[in-house]
């Protein structure tokens, strides 16, 4: 599951349609999936729970009658929350890919499907049982428990989430290992963090640099092009020719 993550108008247009709403599921999903793009995980940083966010928002803007406003305030909200149950919840699969390793060892592949099965049920548990709390409750009260998180908490968090986004980085460019392409990269970066360009156009730069970097370096042209350019035999002979 890794690198991969629900899309929240998916999810939101069918819990939209399950609780008899689907036009708010559709709101409120396309605008959860715009911010979402700006979600990733990048080397060991987690990206927001996009999953419970937005389960759990649509279900409380449609039984509440809330506004889409309320509801992008909450899915934020659990979208951070999320993101720690999420660490946890991968955290206790390492365990199961030990099992499973031990499994393969002993070339039992029954039990590596067990322990596979075992591991998207601890996934599909984080937002089911997540989910199941937050219907019993009201807004009011899953907004209090959110905001009872002691400041020194999430804090704390905030800045374990930045040093571990900055080892993120430093992995991203250890796997890339291209002097070369260093440049297209820091270009990137200080792009990112100056300007308030999303994923969308960020790709879109980033594609047209690359194909203007296929059509101008030599390196990616044709032989007999760069021959010619460099007054090589092609060149001689079409001089040969005019004089003739």
């Amino acid at each position: 599951m890794k690198g991969k993550r629900i899309v929240p108008l998916v999810a939101c247009t069918l819990v939209g349609w399950v609780l008899g709403d689907m036009t708010t599921g559709i709101i409120l999903g396309g605008t959860l999936e715009m911010m979402a793009l700006g979600w990733m995980n990048v080397g060991l940083a987690m990206a927001p729970d996009t999953a419970i966010a937005s389960v759990i928002s649509t279900i409380l803007v449609i039984n509440t009658n809330q506004g889409i406003g309320e509801g992008i305030a909450i899915a934020v909200a659990l979208a951070a929350a999320g993101q720690a149950l999420t660490i946890f919840v991968r955290t206790m699969t390492v365990f199961l890919i030990h099992r499973a390793d031990t499994y393969a060892e002993k070339g039992n592949m029954r039990g590596i499907e067990i322990m596979h099965i075992t591991a998207l049920g601890f996934q599909a548990l984080r937002v089911m049982i997540p989910t199941f709390v937050v219907v019993m409750m009201s807004v009011d009260s899953v907004q209090a428990m959110l905001n009872g998180i002691p400041p020194v908490v999430t804090h704390g968090l905030q800045i374990g989430g930045g040093i571990i986004v900055v080892v993120g980085y430093a992995m991203v460019i250890n796997m890339m290992s291209v002097k070369y392409l260093m440049p297209f990269f820091f270009a990137g970066f200080l792009i990112a963090a100056f300007t308030s360009f999303n994923l969308v156009g960020l790709g879109g730069m980033g594609l047209v640099g690359a194909l203007l970097y296929i059509q101008l370096s030599p390196k990616y042209q044709p032989k007999t092009l760069t021959a010619v350019a460099d007054g090589g035999p092609a060149s001689l002979n079409n001089n040969d020719d005019l004089d003739a």
